[in-house]
């Protein structure tokens, strides 16, 4: 039931898309081939500021916690030097049946666990595994209003990454009752497959994708790949948490509010080209929205059900 992101044919790259500009009230428009997400009726994350539960598993240095940490705190549309709010202001046109909009900010909650208690190769049922210990010890409460979500670091393998995936999200039931709640993985591809899982700050393989120069990332190819999938991973978590929410296609593997705009990142973007980026001047390096602290990222486009047109940052 799981929702992925990005496979081995790298779908960053390998979707086909047809582009026309227009006007936009929070940035520009990329009309992508005829994509539209069907609202099946169930819940999203409707809350003004979604809890997410996000486990760092593994080695993290206190700078790469801090990059992604400060890209969860930029949502805070307070902060009036981070652009990432209005980027993301796309995600409130969905709406549950009650018309409620979905969530807008996040309230990081974050745990270590340097010990890899559950070592360094893990299947995807392992990471419900560890929350549902978290929940049960009440370490965590069971929030079916929250995401949960698990950070591996760079030397940890977890089933299907950087083969069929880049990041997953999916439920599991946490009580008697039935309730569920979201969950999600995304992996650090730095050293395993930074071609598949951090483009365009990283070539694809030949024969995965057309060739073209890598782009040089803000916070290290790792890090960014991890903030564009983190992105991806959390748009679906909202907008289709249980599987019955805003989706295309089949419902287990479905296409969903950043994964309908694969390889969309700025205007003009087509495939194996990213889109017209803002460039520092200092690093060179490519980005599209600013962050709290001075911090730069790369994040992906997302579809509109008002405009049925694929949403970027505004350059």
């Amino acid at each position: 039931m799981a929702t992925s992101l990005s496979t081995k044919c790298l779908p960053l790259l390998c979707i086909a898309i047809s582009l026309s500009l227009a006007p936009s009230s929070h940035g520009q428009t990329i009309m992508s081939t005829p994509i539209k997400l069907d609202y099946r009726g169930g819940p999203i994350l409707v809350q003004p500021t979604t809890n997410v539960y996000l486990v760092w598993y593994g080695e993290f240095p206190p700078e790469e916690k801090s990059i992604i940490a400060d890209f969860f705190a930029s949502f805070d549309p307070s902060h009036k030097e981070s652009t990432i709010s209005k980027w993301w202001k796309t995600i409130s046109q969905y709406a549950d049946a009650d018309k409620h909009p979905a969530t807008m900010s996040f309230n990081l909650i974050q745990f270590d666990d340097k010990e890899y208690s559950f070592g360094k190769h893990m299947k995807r049922l392992q990471i419900i595994t560890y929350f549902k210990q978290k929940i049960d010890s009440r370490a965590m409460p069971a929030d079916p209003q929250a995401a949960y979500l698990m950070l591996t670091s760079k030397d940890v393998f977890v089933e299907q990454f950087c083969t069929s995936s880049c990041g997953f999200h999916d439920m599991f039931t946490v009580n008697q009752n039935g309730e569920s709640v979201a969950y999600g993985h995304v992996g650090n591809p730095s050293s395993q497959c930074p071609g598949y899982c951090a483009w365009p700050f990283a070539v694809p393989p030949m024969g995965y994708g057309p060739a073209a120069k890598a782009l040089i990332a803000p916070n290290g190819v790792g890090l960014d790949g991890m903030v564009i999938n983190i992105a991806t991973v959390l748009a679906g978590a909202i907008t289709n948490p249980f599987l019955t929410g805003y989706s295309q296609g089949n419902a287990l593997v479905p296409l969903e509010a950043v994964s309908a705009c694969a390889g969309t990142f700025g205007p003009e973007a087509y495939p194996g080209h990213a889109g017209q980026l803002m460039v520092d001047e200092k690093t060179s390096a490519s980005f599209n929205v600013h962050g709290i602290n001075g911090r730069k990222y790369l994040v992906p486009a997302i579809w509109s059900p008002v405009t049925s047109k694929c949403e970027v940052a505004a350059a």
